[in-house]
């Protein structure tokens, strides 16, 4: 009797195995038939009353992969009651029925924690706590167990007498998985220090980045550049190298200008009296031009000199350094509370820089660098007012104007 049916043909053994072999294959079948449609239903219904959204196509690949199991199962136990089978085939068949096993179940798993990393990417935090690193780690270690069990499976042996014999091939392992394990420290040291999060903007010119992070996994972290090209970093490499975070100029909700004016300095004096009642005129150095008229006054009254050179007088420099200064604090789009100044840098050979330092009370790039060139385009007009001028290496309209001067 072979699964519980009497076949008139005794008399033909292999006539009996291959009608054995095709209930054992018919019953499989079905039972893997009836698994997806059981199974699948069930859970199309579920996740129809669940909160799962973008999550249920890979829930239904969980499923569809751990009904595989079924068949598998039948396999293993109904392999047995095929009769004229050598001992040495019906271990092949159940071993090979096993692997397959591991192998599905280790793809459920994999898949699983595909799931776990998306149904994380929902929470608020996620973008400050990755783990996607340590989900692709997880899913190494599991294809590792798996093929390590499977080759047991394969071979008949236990899984410790192949595990022992691994000890030779330690070395070996560790040049293979270097990448990976340099590429794990990596990414705990960036998780426990918090040094990059998705959406970060960071620059890394040693890897020619420049742009906003769209994805830090175990291996590499992907950058979105301003140009539109994405540039894949090692993990590794943000260990090693410098690279620059601006995301504290982003929470600060403020960005800062350092940019300098440089100035012609033979343009730079004294102001006189006609040059002073002119300068009047702005309102944001009226105080300014009374208060050190008045200060001047007094100081060159104690000493009575005679002479111009021994007096103290206001400067065309200094006084649009404090006219910049005054024009910035009443710029509505300056930000007042954090550090604003003008200074003189050291003279260089194409001009005094004169540079302003202060703070946009935006991070938008596109506001930033209009609100930047307004304040630049204002300084550069309004700066002959001054008696000043701006350095400018000769130009060949400047040769063809000392030519016509000439002649």
């Amino acid at each position: 009797m072979i699964f519980g049916l009497d076949f008139a043909f005794t008399d033909q053994p292999w006539l009996q195995t291959l009608t054995a072999l095709a209930i054992l294959g018919i019953v499989a079948a079905a039972a893997n038939w009836l698994s997806k449609v059981i199974v699948l239903q069930g859970l199309s219904r579920a996740l129809a009353l669940s909160r799962f959204g973008q999550e249920k196509q890979t829930l239904s690949r969980i499923a569809w992969r751990l009904s595989y199991l079924v068949p598998s199962i039948i396999v293993q136990m109904g392999i047995a009651g095929v009769p004229h089978l050598s001992e040495t085939t019906l271990t092949i068949v159940r071993n090979v029925a096993v692997a397959f096993s591991i192998v599905t179940i280790a793809m459920a798993i994999s898949a699983a924690l595909t799931l776990l990393n998306d149904v994380y990417q929902r929470r608020e935090d996620a973008a400050q706590r990755p783990i996607k690193g340590y989900v692709q780690v997880g899913k190494i270690l599991i294809y590792c167990a798996a093929a390590v069990l499977v080759v047991s499976a394969l071979m008949d042996r236990s899984p410790l007498i192949l595990l022992s014999g691994l000890g030779a091939l330690a070395a070996v392992l560790m040049l293979v998985f270097q990448d990976t394990i340099l590429s794990l420290v990596a990414s705990i040291q960036i998780a426990s220090n918090d040094m990059l999060r998705v959406g970060d903007w960071i620059e890394m010119p040693g890897q020619n980045a420049d742009g906003d992070v769209i994805d830090i996994a175990l291996h590499t972290v992907k950058v979105r550049n301003w140009d539109k090209t994405i540039t894949t970093i090692p993990t590794s490499r943000l260990i090693k190298d410098a690279f620059k975070n601006w995301r504290g100029m982003s929470e600060s909700g403020v960005r800062r200008i350092k940019r300098a004016v440089l100035i012609d300095q033979t343009s730079v004096g004294f102001l006189d009296e006609e040059q002073i009642a002119r300068l009047k005129r702005f309102a944001l150095i009226d105080a300014y031009l009374a208060e050190k008229t008045e200060e001047i006054g007094r100081w060159n009254r104690k000493r009575v000199a005679a002479e111009p050179v021994n007096t103290r007088r206001l400067t065309n420099l200094g006084t649009f350094r404090n006219y910049v200064e005054a024009y910035l604090h009443a710029h509505p789009r300056i930000e007042t509370g954090q550090t604003t100044m003008v200074r003189q840098l050291s003279p260089t050979p194409t001009g005094l820089p004169l540079e302003l330092y202060c703070f946009t009370n935006t991070t938008a790039w596109t506001e930033y660098e209009a609100i930047q060139s307004d304040i630049f385009d204002h300084l550069i007009a309004i700066l002959p007012e001054f008696g000043l001028r701006l350095f400018q290496e000769p130009a060949g309209h400047d040769f063809v104007g000392a030519f016509d001067r000439a002649a």
